[in-house]
């Protein structure tokens, strides 16, 4: 059985490189750590105005300073908190064109040097490995059209292992915003036993 809650992530990124994407996924819930009530409240705030000062945080929470300090590091280092500062608008910067694009590979094994690749194309912002049709989504910004058929023809399908692709123009964005933070009771258990590792993965208790 396994009890450390860190060797999660690195069964996760083990799963994903042998193409075991069920097993990666259940990986990634499994290293997802519970916030406790406090935890909630901070993260409440800092999700309206991440601007927010520690002293402005904690006198909202009823804490002291170094509370809200040491909770904020934890979190970033659980991964609860991924990171911070500003957003800012691609169209501002001449990228007009929003595009989710669907990508087929020969091998879904071929996933990590596949976003090897796409991680050196500036324009792509995110990618997500997806059950479905496509092997992989990723969503980028181009300036115009032609700009994303360059994208398209002359760096993503020409990487090897790419399949195929299907293009998703964003006409308007109606909605953006954070998951809902609830303040409740949350069942505090920093040492989980974990015992359900599904067998179809190999793993012994």
């Amino acid at each position: 059985m396994l009890y450390i809650m860190g060797f999660y992530p690195y069964l996760c990124t083990a799963f994903t490189q042998l193409g075991c994407q069920e097993a990666a996924c259940w990986a990634i819930k499994k290293s997802m750590k519970k916030v406790d009530i406090l935890d909630r409240k901070i993260l409440r705030v800092i999700s309206v105005d991440a601007r927010r000062s520690f002293k402005e945080i904690a006198e909202q929470c009823g804490v002291s300073r170094a509370a809200i300090h040491q909770r904020v590091v934890r979190m970033f280092e659980r991964g609860t908190i991924t990171g911070s500062g500003y957003q800012i608008n691609p169209k501002f910067l001449g990228f007009g064109t929003c595009s989710y694009i669907g990508i087929k590979l020969e091998k879904g094994s071929m996933y990590n040097s596949v976003v090897q690749e796409l991680m050196k194309i500036p324009e792509v912002v995110e990618c997500h490995f997806t059950t479905g049709p496509y092997t992989m989504l990723i969503k980028l910004y181009s300036r115009e059209n032609e700009h994303l058929k360059d994208l398209l023809n002359n760096r993503i399908q020409s990487i090897p292992g790419v399949n195929s692709t299907d293009t998703m123009i964003s006409l308007e964005q109606s909605i953006q915003r954070n998951i809902p933070i609830s303040v409740e009771e949350v069942d505090e258990d920093d040492d989980e036993v974990v015992s359900d590792v599904p067998a179809s993965f190999g793993m012994e208790e």
